[in-house]
């Protein structure tokens, strides 16, 4: 055989071999017709959130029954409590109140964007009609000079004065 006909059958084997992997029967005992393989038997560990589920997971928490709590420590717990909802119920007011100034200032952001559109507008407007009223004087001035300079070379016209 040629090095090319080795190399060839060596790429076929490769490209080959995940196939011929998934394809494959399972390894398990001589199935007959008709049978299905049997279930696989339930994961023997505890049930997710069971006392031994969490001790596993290094949690551990059972509530003592009342009588047999501290008083000083319940009175802790609750007083930790207060504060807590306390400092919570700050913190929402804190929320709403930023959220209403935050509307506030974005409405007074856009008004004052809105007036200087307006202005920009406006003067935009107001540069155009100058524009406009320059261009105008400029024709009338021309056509005076014009007719001014026609009355000089034919002698025969009075000199007015441009209308403006």
């Amino acid at each position: 055989m040629t090095r090319f006909t080795l190399a060839a059958v060596a790429t076929l084997l490769l490209v080959a071999a995940p196939v011929v992997a998934q394809t494959t029967a399972p390894q398990g005992g001589p199935q007959t017709k008709g049978q299905t393989p049997a279930p696989a038997a339930p994961s023997a560990g505890p049930t997710p959130g069971s006392e031994e589920w969490l001790r596993l997971r290094g949690e551990s928490y059972s509530a003592a029954p009342e009588a047999e709590q501290d008083p000083t420590e319940v009175a802790e717990t609750i007083r930790l409590n207060v504060g807590i909802a306390a400092r919570n119920d700050a913190a929402e007011r804190r929320e709403v109140e930023a959220a209403a100034a935050w509307q506030a200032e974005d409405s007074r952001w856009r008004a004052e964007t809105a007036r200087l559109e307006t202005q920009r507008a406006q003067w935009e407007a107001d540069a155009a009609a100058a524009e406009a009223a320059r261009l105008r004087y400029e024709r009338e001035r021309a056509a005076w000079e014009a007719e001014m300079a026609a009355c000089q070379r034919t002698g025969r016209c009075l000199p007015s004065a441009p209308k403006y």
